[in-house]
């Protein structure tokens, strides 16, 4: 595995929920009626910085509303949580209040970061509302299908609600556990390398150290861990090969120096059968589905005709396959990917 820094786009656009999409996340239980959506939450006059534990600028904000208009708030965000976490049941908000509303103006989605806090027994939850974006959207059902993980999110028009996914961010936990003397590097390294081949056959890019995060779970002989992407705002939407490669990430070198220390290429090619094996028995349970998926996707406008030029040119390139140049969007080249990894595991 090699490092070397990985430029992307400075601002990708916001693609639109179009008719097909919204009926395919109708299907699928995605789509929900909210009592308040993105645009409620934008209606403040001014915001303060949020700082870190260690005075830094988090490049969150705390937006200050109306007098008038925080209760209603406060209440339509406690009915979107329940349609989140319990169909709508609102039960389980009885005991609960928001604790906080934080803004992030970094990032596409500029997504407001909800706490919301059990008054019985101060046990919190967070959730996000954000634009709804259909490359997020995309990426999101992607992860549903194709990975070992779950999501829970939901649609409205131009909102998109997503749950909290827990974790330790993929830069603090370089920082502060990586070279934990009870963790097994080499899980670390395997999880990785797992982790980077998931991303080039769902094409999900930008999986810097800051869009992950760790997850640690301890088992009955050791510690098993977890990658998971948390920010799918680059789904097929790059032109450039290495961006769906966390590897080439600067930001990711500890992980790659891991990986290199721990793992020799037999078995790195191990890791890279066991997810795509992996990835094939996922396929064969929600085939439906994604066939779903890639009908929709397939005829919108989700890229550049020129990152889709330059992307089945790096993909013919890399796996010495010209059949990717005969692809004509970003589904055609993940359907391609899928179709070779099945054919692989067939071998």
């Amino acid at each position: 595995m090699e490092n070397n820094d990985v430029k992307i786009s400075k601002k990708k656009p916001i693609f639109p929920v179009t008719p097909a999409l919204q009926k395919y996340l109708r299907t699928y239980q995605r789509e929900a009626k909210l009592p308040i959506g993105y645009n409620d939450l934008m209606q403040f006059n001014e915001a303060f910085p949020l700082m870190d534990k260690f005075g830094k600028d988090s490049l969150w904000e705390g937006p200050i509303y109306a007098q008038d208009l925080i209760e209603t708030l406060h209440d339509g965000l406690k009915e979107i949580y329940a349609n989140l976490k319990a169909s709508g049941n609102l039960r389980i908000v009885e005991h609960k209040y928001i604790d906080k509303i934080e803004y992030c103006t970094f990032g596409n989605t500029h997504p407001f970061r909800i706490r919301i806090v059990n008054r019985l027994n101060d046990v919190y939850d967070y959730f996000y509302i954000k634009k709804a974006d259909a490359s997020r959207i995309y990426g999101l059902e992607m992860e549903e299908i194709l990975s070992p993980n779950q999501v829970n999110y939901l649609v409205d028009g131009d909102t998109l609600v997503e749950e909290h996914i827990a974790g330790i961010p993929g830069d603090v936990f370089t920082k502060g556990q990586l070279y934990t003397p009870e963790f097994n590097p080499t899980r670390i390294a395997k999880e990785f390398v797992k982790f980077n081949e998931r991303c080039l056959i769902m094409l999900l890019g930008d999986m810097r150290a800051y869009n992950f995060v760790v997850q640690i779970t301890p088992d009955f002989d050791d510690i098993q861990f977890r990658i998971r992407a948390i920010d799918f705002d680059q789904q097929f939407y790059e032109g450039n090969l290495k961006v769906y490669l966390p590897q080439f990430f600067k930001e990711n070198l500890p992980y790659v120096k891991m990986s290199m220390e721990q793992l020799t290429e037999k078995t790195v090619l191990q890791y890279q059968q066991e997810e795509r094996s992996s990835i094939v028995h996922r396929v064969r349970s929600e085939r439906h589905r994604l066939t779903d998926l890639r009908d929709v996707s397939n005829k919108e406008e989700l890229t550049t005709p020129e990152n889709i030029a330059l992307l089945k040119q790096g993909m013919s390139d890399y796996f010495k396959d010209a059949n990717y140049l005969q692809c004509k969007t970003m589904t055609d080249i993940i359907e391609l990917n899928i179709k070779n990894i099945i054919r692989q595991v067939k071998l």
